[in-house]
């Protein structure tokens, strides 16, 4: 792909982000549908989209450790280790995640880069973040300044699409901007393995 079109894929995907918008777009695992982190009416449009209840959490891709820390309370010192000495794509389930406030009764609900959006939160305030081993990602998501949402592109229950062709025409016509499927060739089309760290640095493999 030219570096002119590379570059005008970025810009555009940007923009929607920044406006609270959704994109459906490949990682370095599967396509996902994602959003700005730190925008919780944003992330309440993916959960429509998926038809999920929102009392569960999300994915959300990081472009480095630097980023995670502005996001969480005290980085224990096994996750650091685990993502120093990963090859894979790997998502790391945080505790203490810094995140805004649930909006009480007809409360609209806060929106800050600073805090992550409280609805891609845990019931026990933890947060599963992925540094993506794709470059497309990484530069998205350091140019937003932000954590993006990273949730597979089906509707809930339903197969994870591997690739671009297997995604429904219902995901692909709810979503604001599609970035150009070319861009996929990065994409392992697996899912990444999923890895709870407690405090005091004990492990949980969710999924390995």
């Amino acid at each position: 792909m030219l570096k002119e079109k590379y570059n005008q894929i970025i810009s555009e995907t940007l923009e929607v982000l920044r406006k609270g918008g959704i994109i459906l777009y490949p990682t370095d695992t599967v396509w996902g549908l994602g959003c700005d982190a730190t925008n919780p009416e944003a992330v309440a449009k993916i959960y429509q989209i998926k038809k999920r209840s929102d009392s569960k959490s999300l994915v959300l891709l990081a472009s480095d450790m630097d980023m995670v820390a502005r996001y969480i309370k005290k980085i224990p010192n096994m996750a650091i280790d685990l993502v120093e000495v990963n090859d894979k794509p790997m998502t790391i389930i945080y505790p203490g995640a810094i995140c805004s406030d649930h909006p009480k009764g007809d409360e609209k609900p806060v929106a800050s880069k600073y805090l992550l959006a409280y609805n891609t939160v845990a019931e026990d305030g933890s947060v599963g973040i992925r540094i993506p081993m794709m470059d497309f990602c990484k530069e998205l998501i350091y140019k937003l300044g932000r954590p993006i949402v990273s949730t597979s592109a089906n509707i809930s229950g339903e197969e994870t699409p591997k690739n671009y062709k297997q995604i429904s025409q219902e995901i692909v016509s709810s979503v604001d901007y599609v970035v150009d499927p070319r861009l996929e060739k990065d994409a392992t089309g697996v899912s990444s393995q999923i890895i709870k760290v407690g405090i005091d640095d004990e492990i949980v493999i969710i999924r390995p």
